[in-house]
């Protein structure tokens, strides 16, 4: 299965670029061996446009050109369910295992993901009930990606 992760925004060089860099990879090398094929991020620039409706279209746009055909899609959003690791952990094994091809987590912007996205979604995600910068939430989800794949695979790094 191809892990996506598809975010609004670039992530600038600094502390939260290094560590999206150490879990993604970490990630990898533990993936691989469970059937997690590859894990890519795509970065998409904010819309520039004044309003958050327009805003929220044009990214909308953006990051549905992005998700492949019979993807499962996961929202990251505030109001979204608050799974702790081992559910997560699996989830994500189950996608896998019955056969899902794509696993795809998309993170908004400052306005958010546009309510045609979040219906797409199989599943609402969030990590907790605040409100954190989408850099900060890709770290977060790169982080509890590598702890599904240590939890799956028996690792000793999630420690419940």
């Amino acid at each position: 299965m191809h892990i996506t992760v598809i975010g609004i925004g670039r992530l600038k060089q600094g502390p939260e670029r290094e560590l999206a860099k150490r879990y993604s990879e970490r990630f990898d090398e533990i993936g691989r061996r469970l059937g997690f094929r590859e894990l890519s991020i795509h970065e998409i620039s904010e819309s520039r446009a004044r309003d958050a409706a327009t805003r929220m279209t044009e990214e909308a746009t953006a990051i549905a050109s992005r998700i492949p055909d019979e993807s499962v899609v996961v929202a990251l959003d505030e109001h979204g369910q608050n799974l702790d690791s081992t559910a997560f952990a699996g989830k994500l094994g189950s996608w896998r295992d019955g056969g899902s091809a794509h696993a795809v987590f998309l993170i908004g912007g400052a306005d958010g993901l546009s309510p045609e996205l979040r219906r797409k979604a199989k599943l609402a995600m969030a990590f907790g009930s605040a409100t954190w910068p989408h850099q900060i939430v890709r770290v977060m989800l790169l982080e509890q990606l590598y702890r599904a794949a240590t939890i799956l695979a028996g690792h000793p790094y999630h420690r419940a």
